[in-house]
């Protein structure tokens, strides 16, 4: 079976299990979106959504957060991975975003990227479930799955999301990568799984008895 063949059966499976695939980030408008997936680094979306409805029903632009200052953004969040780190991200880019873009979020990979604490991720999933353009937004745990499921080699984040992007069709790619994320949570878990137990690492590798070492992205 080769990688294609695999891809096709990833499909399917995904297909059939989310049929629908809301955002896990609770947002009211793309920027708390974009900040959400910025505040979601190193830490649970769940974690995330319990800190931020608290915040977001009365800071929900730019230029709340830069009125608000960092240490008051720090205090907000302060439950959350690296707060000082992520405060001190969200109150420039908000700055950024009132200065340069007249409080309006960009909506091209090269500006996002451009923002404070945006990377290349970040600004996929804007781009994707924010502003609805394809893309294919690659975390650890895609990563990981995409080697279990023999679709990449696994060299780095940027080498599986190129080779995602080959396998799969682009009406595919905004949908898919949430299905991915939510089939790894429930099914394919990192210390669970290991490549031999779940339907789709089993479909993918039947005669695969030994558990699979992923590299780190």
């Amino acid at each position: 079976m080769n990688e294609v063949q695999r891809a096709k059966i990833v499909l399917k499976f995904l297909n059939k299990i989310y049929p629908t695939t809301p955002i896990p980030l609770k947002h009211r408008n793309i920027f708390t979106l974009l900040i959400s997936v910025l505040l979601s680094a190193q830490c649970t979306d769940v974690n995330v959504n319990n800190v931020t409805k608290n915040i977001y029903p009365k800071y929900n632009k730019p230029e709340h957060f830069v009125k608000l200052g960092r240490k008051k953004i720090e205090k907000m969040i302060r439950s959350i991975g690296i707060f000082r780190i992520k405060a001190k991200s969200v109150y420039n880019l908000s700055k950024t975003l009132v200065e340069k873009y007249n409080g309006r979020v960009p909506e091209t990979f090269d500006e996002l990227e451009e923002l404070p604490g945006v990377g290349h991720k970040t600004a996929s999933v804007v781009m994707s479930q924010g502003f609805g353009h394809p893309a294919f937004p690659i975390d650890t745990h895609i990563h990981r799955l995409a080697q279990r499921w023999g679709l990449t080699n696994g060299k780095n984040v940027l080498q599986t999301e190129k080779d995602l992007k080959r396998l799969f069709p682009k009406r595919h790619w905004n949908k898919l990568h949430l299905q991915i994320i939510y089939y790894g949570r429930e099914y394919c878990k990192a210390r669970d799984c290991y490549g031999i137990s779940c339907k789709i690492c089993t479909s993918c590798y039947p005669k695969r008895k030994k558990p699979i070492k992923t590299k780190k992205a």
